[in-house]
């Protein structure tokens, strides 16, 4: 499975290691994710995404139904 947030599309960058000597080597920033539950009460079912630790505080900010429409219209989901 890849490793990309479902709900906003964050997914690993690359980079540098970079040594106290100034060498250079190449490294990944992977994304904070967790695999969780969300109840849909519109739906009435339980759905698990893949989601980030910005996506999780945007859910709890905004509720999961927004959240999920804004996904839709950007063409995440």
């Amino acid at each position: 499975m890849s490793k990309v947030c479902e709900l906003t599309g964050k997914k690993a960058m690359v980079g540098n290691n970079v040594s106290f000597s100034i060498n250079k080597t190449k490294r990944r920033f992977d994304v904070n994710l967790s695999k969780k539950r969300f109840y849909i009460p519109e739906e009435d079912r339980w759905v698990t995404l893949k989601v980030s630790a910005k996506a999780l505080k945007s859910i709890n900010k905004k509720g999961i139904s927004a959240v999920l429409k804004e996904a839709k219209n950007k063409g995440l989901l």
